[in-house]
């Protein structure tokens, strides 16, 4: 995937100069109302566009990572202090704080900033502003390690190896309430939630908040860390390009011509309101994932060959990882998806039908109301400058033999293919119908799931999570 990375990060010829930034990455807020984007049916808007990126939550984005004359001695102070071993997901939580996407958050959550976050999905900072927050981002610990940390100030948090990967400071131990953050996450607490098995039930009684301070920039060592741009490196990657708008796309699923159809018309209605240079943030998450879904490497590699094929533009295009862990909690989660994209520079999210949503881990159901996180985002404090963009219904059009979006008046030309049902194509080895994804991408996603059939002992091997 080397060249994917080039792809990826091909920079197009300026169409005028950028303002430069003193001592920072981030130029002047964006000038920009926050209404709808234009109806193609009404006269069009004219507007004044500012060439510039949206600023971070909290005006300043959070940097948690020593500088590296700091680094070896920091390593030494961790050796002298109470260690927690850190989870894989602890590690991901790591990762996205060091890099400021949940700025202006500077570390672990302390109580005060748990109970906001669990009852209000928003911060209210020393000034009085607020900025959204609705997933908890907090590090559990039992008590044995808390009672290892006893009158300690600091804790250093170590790798499976027992590496130092950071170090929390003027810490606050509180009670982890596992029943009410489940519920107030979630709005159930029924059995087999994937990330509240995964992260929650069984992990420790107490919650430990504090300052963060990162080591070294996180790693994963797994031939995709090329493409885990920080916020500020996705942010100098928009400088370049003279981005005047950019728009944000979440996803953790191959990418197949319907979500493209809505990534390219996305960007040519944001040119007909006035942008010279719009360009699409393709942002897949990268951390936990449950068992099920495609693994990342996998999606990585459909990804590089949606852009080989042309289905999407590498000139305006930037793929890069996005490395939080997936709660699946439907509008509590994708407030936090779009927060982040906002910290990453994207002034523009497009929101699909149930984001972050799943079944009913019981029930036979959608855990979630379908539209209810588009109309969460519209209303959600502390998104108020993020312009949200709701899917269009894009369905397969037998009569163009593509992916089109839908047209009630003739319901009977349109065919939905659910992911299930892609899924169950790909193990099959059965085409979908022409034009519903590109044929390299098609072939990455056959041979992920010829991956899994039995093997010479006649055991299918277990698909992990991410």
């Amino acid at each position: 995937m080397a060249a994917m990375a080039a792809l990826f990060l091909k920079t197009p010829t300026p169409s005028h100069s950028f303002p430069k930034a003193h001592k920072t990455l981030f130029a002047p807020p964006l000038n920009l109302s926050l209404s709808p984007l234009p109806n193609p049916k009404t006269r069009r808007a004219t507007r004044i566009v500012a060439s510039a990126l949206i600023d971070p939550d909290g005006g300043k984005l959070v940097d948690l990572v020593s500088e590296p004359a700091k680094r070896e001695a920091k390593k030494r102070e961790a050796l002298s202090l109470p260690k927690i071993k850190l989870t894989r997901i602890d590690l991901e939580w790591v990762h996205v704080l060091s890099e400021g996407w949940a700025s202006p958050l500077a570390g672990f959550m302390r109580e005060s900033e748990f109970l906001q976050t669990l009852h209000f999905n928003a911060l209210r900072l020393g000034d009085g502003s607020v900025v959204n927050m609705s997933l908890p981002i907090v590090l559990a610990i039992d008590d044995s390690q808390k009672d290892r940390i006893g009158g300690s100030g600091s804790v250093a948090l170590v790798d499976s190896g027992d590496n130092p990967v950071a170090i929390l400071s003027n810490i606050e131990i509180y009670k982890h309430n596992k029943e009410e953050r489940i519920a107030r996450t979630w709005g159930t607490t029924a059995p087999g939630l994937p990330y509240a098995e995964e992260a929650i039930t069984k992990s420790g009684n107490w919650l430990i908040g504090g300052d963060l301070e990162v080591v070294e920039r996180i790693k994963y060592h797994d031939g995709l860390d090329r493409f885990r741009l920080s916020p500020a490196e996705l942010r100098e990657e928009f400088t370049r390009r003279n981005a005047d708008a950019v728009f944000a796309f979440q996803l953790r699923n191959p990418v197949h011509n319907g979500h493209a159809l809505l990534m390219t018309d996305t960007r040519r209605r944001l040119l007909e309101m006035g942008y010279k240079n719009p360009i699409l943030l393709l942002h897949p998450l990268g951390g936990y994932t449950k068992a099920d879904d495609v693994p990342l490497s996998w999606r990585m590699k459909q990804h590089e060959k949606v852009l080989e094929d042309g289905v999407l533009d590498p000139e305006t295009t930037v793929v890069s990882i996005f490395p939080s862990p997936m709660h699946y909690a439907g509008p509590t989660e994708v407030q936090w998806h779009a927060k982040a994209r906002i910290n990453a520079g994207a002034n523009f999210y497009i929101v699909g039908r149930d984001p972050a949503g799943m079944s009913h881990p019981v029930e036979k159901r959608d855990l979630y109301d379908a539209d209810h996180g588009k109309k969460v985002l519209s209303m959600a404090p502390g998104l108020e400058r993020l312009n949200i963009l709701p899917f269009k219904v894009a369905a397969y059009d037998k009569t163009q033999s593509k992916m089109a979006f839908f047209d009630p008046s003739r319901p009977q030309d349109f065919l939905f293919i659910s992911g299930t049902k892609m899924r169950t194509l790909a193990k099959n080895r059965e085409n979908p119908p022409d034009g519903f994804m590109c044929p390299g991408g098609w072939e990455v996603l056959v041979d992920y799931y010829d991956s899994l059939t039995p093997a010479g002992n006649g055991r299918v091997p277990e698909p992990v999570p991410a």
